[in-house]
This record gives C-alpha cells, structure tokens and sequence, in this order.
C-alpha cells in the first residue's frame, strides 16, 4: 500500500517520485514501462543518433496515415526508459515564449502564467554560464550547459543568421526568444542530464521509494469513481499496486496517459461503447486537442570535411573523438548533434516567433534510422504555433496494443502557409556568406524545388515530427477540459495527470522543461505548498 502510484519514469515522473519521496513517512511506487537507463548511448550525447533505432528505450510509434502528408505514416519516437524521453531527447534546454504561460494563466489559474512559473524554472536549474540572476537558478538539480566542443559550422550557422538580418540571441530563455543563437542543453560534464539523473538519482535509495522498471500500466483500478490503484503487466505476469487513501498520478505523456484513462473507462462514451470498454466517466476532451511542431527539412552535402560525417575519411577524427570523451569528456562525442537554432517570425508584423530551427552539423535522415553518408548539414525549420489538432485514441480494448496517433497535421489551411515560409528562410540563413562557403550542393529539398507548388509537394512528401506532441489531458477551468488546473481529473477522486498531455497549447520551442516545471508545480500543489488563485477554481476543488 502506497500513498503515491506513478505511472511512468519520465520527465515528469521521476521529478514527482523525488519531491513525493523526501518525507520519509511518504510510501511511493514509481512504474516504468521501459528498463534502467544504463545504456552508454543515453549518457554520451551522441548517442542519440541511434537511440531512435532501439526498440528497447524507444515506444517508436507510428501515427495513422496522415491525410494531408500524401497519406503516410509518421514515426514517432517516446522515450521507454527512466528519464523516459529526457534520457533520449537532443538536450536542447527551451522554456517556450512568456505568452504561453500567460495563456495557461487565462485557460486554467493564474499560477500557471509566466511570472508565477518563472520562480520554478529558476528553482530547478543550475545553469554553468548564467548561475543565478532574474532568469535563471545556479543551485538546482537540472543541469543546464552550453556544449563543451561544437562544430565550427553550428558558429557559421549564427553569424549566417546575422548576415539574414536576424538579431544573435545570447539567452533564448531570457527577455527575448527572438534571433539565432547557440542552444545550451541538460548536460553536466559532457554527459547527459535526463530528469533521471537530476531528480531520481538522489531518490533511488530511499526506503520509502519503490522504482519498477519493466512495468507497463494496463488499467487504473477503482472502486466507484475513486481511483484506488494500478494493475500492471512485468514478465507476462498481471499485478495490482494499491494506494492507501492516497492518488494514483498518470505521468505516461500526451500518448499514454490518454490511453491509460481510456482502457480504465474514463473518455468519449460513444468511442469506448464502440469498444465494449464499460463508461465510467464520459469525458469526451480526453485524447483530443493533440499537437506536435511539424518539421521539414534542408540538407546540403558540404564542400568539405568539417562536418561529422560517416565516411572512411571520418575514421581517425572518430578514434581522436573517442579518445577525448573517454579522458576529458570532451569531443564530437558530448555534441547533441542540434548545436545551434533560432527563433523567428514568419512575418515581421507577427507579435512573437513562429518558426523554430534546429541547425545540425551533419545528414541526418529519417531520424537517424537511415545511414546518411558523407559529409554535410541539415537545418530543421518547425511551425511553432501550429493551429492543427488532431487526437489519441484506441485501437482496441487490448493494453498492450499501440494506441491510434492521429495528429491531424495541415488540417488547418494556414499551417501550410507558415511552413511554406519556413523553408523559404531556412534557405535565405543557408545562402548568407558564412555558410554558403561550406556548401556544394542542397540536397534536398533540391535546386529544382523553387515555386510555391513545388515546396508544398516536398512538404507533404518528408515533414516529420519534431517531437513535441500535447495537450490530449489539457488543463482548464472548463468542465469540458480533461484535468482542473490542480491536474485532478474530473469525475474521479485521487487521480491527477502531470505530464505534457495536460498542456492547453504547445509550448514555443522544446518541451522537456515545460514538462519538468509541470511537475515541480503539480508536487507543490499536492504537498500544500502552494494553492490555486483564482478563487472560483479554489471553490471547485472543494
């Protein structure tokens, strides 16, 4: 019997299972479907370039065919290990854009809005190049570093930002997100820091803290509308883990955690009923206001042999890069391949940035499932505020069965306008001086790929997700939201969902410290450290 039952070692979940687990007197049980994060490719940085290979620390999902993407199936990689997708991410430490809190702040309770969640990104960080001032902390648990070896062609990306007439942005989480910088990321001494490390390090032998790997959640159990435990599935065998009056908390991220409410009888009537599953609650919001940052790609093959490349030539700058991190942590091998990036807007009459990039030293294709070789350098271009929406669902009654991904991608007209717009100044950066100087040839899209027609043909032809789905538990002050701004889910006692599912709109930029400051808020509120705001939201919880 516990007080606490998490569902899922992720960034959320192993940050809960710290703060939950510092009272001594405080029995929790962490459940990870996935194993231990031991893999040396988790903690070399560059070992995210066959991470999305593995089928051991990877859910690799697949979404349903995608309507306006000429029908295909996207491939989305979920971390399935402690630190779940912080332990397989590139490490790119962004909060998003203040705007977005403020809007949480209007959707659900004023705790959410940027200045009252400013306190805990600050918190939780321990930043190595700003230590502590009115945008960062010095003395938290999450490290945050710029990288200790970068390729020269991530600097010449910048300066081609500033040559594009792009401001160079010294701190993407500070006063302003706009213009083309450098991305600092979770990494301490040339390793990798995932939400594991920071946070479920120091919890891991407690006596009160018990960590399940190899667990997969099959159903909340509950008596009435109460949720009193979990029945998971290890070794082929079923077992129940049960709270003492305490909460079950759903930590599984914005596929899972919808998934596991449905199989449990909590979601849209008609669509259970269609699956014999028995109603609980008819909540229909859960699974729905799904979004992701949709990505298209430019790659060029380089004029020389400054980027990494898999080649022959390649052989004795690999060894010597091995040989660095092994003495120094130093090297190509602490890179996080996506250096450097920026911030931009579409149009010059926009309020804020709706265009990320991601600018990385090298091919990578297919998300690194297909061998690139060579030598050359690809930028990501992503719609940051996409107006799309699409839902996660069940395929069947069957736990163990993949759940239905349908993100719904270009459903809204204007999106296309925006990554039209993406690639046309992804192409402007890498045609300034500095990086047209390393160029050969572009790859793709290609030469030939110039009229509007053209661009948005090769869109629907090879975007991809850039890893950053949501909102399918959002949070609101609506009774047709799926969680109060508490995170309690509605109709059912002692249930939260704390995860990125509860988001009511993507964040701008990266997801993994939005949902880590998620969790730091959601621990406060559950351990009475802090209350909700507005008063009307107040009188619901009672």
């Amino acid at each position: 019997m516990y007080d606490y039952v998490i569902v899922g070692a992720g960034s959320a979940g192993c940050l809960l299972a710290e703060r939950l687990s510092a009272d001594p007197k405080t029995k929790v049980c962490l459940l990870e479907a996935g194993p231990s994060d031991r893999s040396p490719l988790i903690h070399m940085p560059i070992g995210i370039a066959l991470l999305s290979k593995s089928k051991t620390l990877n859910w690799a999902f697949e979404t349903q065919p995608q309507v306006n993407l000429d029908g295909r199936r996207l491939f989305w990689p979920r971390g399935k290990t402690l630190g779940g997708s912080s332990s397989i991410n590139a490490m790119v430490y962004i909060r998003g854009h203040r705007d977005d809190y403020d809007a949480w702040g209007e959707a659900a309770d004023p705790i959410w809005s940027y200045e009252n969640v400013l306190p805990l990104f600050r918190a939780m960080e321990s930043n190595e190049r700003f230590g502590t001032d009115a945008y960062h902390g010095g003395d938290g648990e999450l490290h945050v570093s710029d990288l200790r070896t970068r390729n020269p062609l991530s600097d010449a990306f910048v300066e081609a930002g500033q040559q594009a007439q792009f401001p160079h942005a010294v701190d993407f989480n500070g006063e302003m997100q706009d213009g083309v910088g450098l991305y600092q990321v979770t990494q301490h001494k040339g390793r990798r820091w995932s939400s594991a490390r920071a946070f479920l390090s120091k919890a891991k032998g407690r006596p009160n803290l018990r960590i399940v790997t190899g667990a997969r959640a099959t159903r909340i159990i509950l008596e009435g509308r109460k949720a009193v435990g979990v029945t998971y599935v290890a070794g082929g065998k079923l077992f129940d883990v049960r709270t003492r009056d305490g909460e079950v908390i759903l930590s599984g991220g914005a596929v899972n955690s919808p998934q596991i409410l449905m199989l449990s009888g909590i979601g849209d009537a008609s669509e259970l009923k269609a699956l014999g599953i028995p109603v609980l609650v008819d909540l229909p919001a859960v699974g729905k206001n799904l979004q992701d940052h949709l990505d298209i790609t430019i790659m060029h093959e380089a004029n020389d042999r400054t980027p990494i490349g898999i080649a022959p030539s390649f052989i004795p700058r690999a060894l010597s890069g091995a040989l660095s991190y092994a003495f120094f942590r130093k090297g190509f091998l602490t890179s996080n391949v996506a250096e450097a990036g920026g911030f931009v807007k579409s149009n010059p009459s926009l309020r804020r940035p709706n265009l990320q990039f991601h600018f990385l030293p090298t091919l990578l294709k297919d998300h690194g499932r297909e061998i690139a070789l060579g030598y050359g350098y690809t930028l990501h271009a992503c719609d940051l505020l996409p107006k799309s929406r699409g839902r996660v669902g069940l395929k069947s009654p069957d736990p163990l069965d993949d759940p239905l991904i349908d993100p719904g991608y270009l459903s809204a007209p204007e999106d296309i306008e925006t990554m039209i717009a993406a690639v046309k100044i992804g192409r402007q950066i890498l045609s300034a001086p500095s990086m047209a100087a390393f160029s050969k040839t572009e790859l793709v899209p290609g030469p030939s790929i110039q009229s509007e027609t053209d661009i948005v043909a090769d869109i629907r032809r090879r975007a991809e997700t850039i890893y950053h789905p949501v909102g399918t538990c959002r949070m609101g002050r609506d009774p047709q939201s799926v969680v109060d701004a508490s995170l309690r889910v509605r109709g059912v006692q002692g249930l939260r969902v704390i995860d990125a599912s509860v988001m009511p709109t993507l964040v701008a930029g990266n997801t993994n410290a939005p949902t880590m400051m998620i969790a730091e808020r959601a621990a406060e509120l559950i351990l009475g450290k802090t209350k909700l705001a507005s008063s009307a939201n107040i009188e619901a919880a009672r």
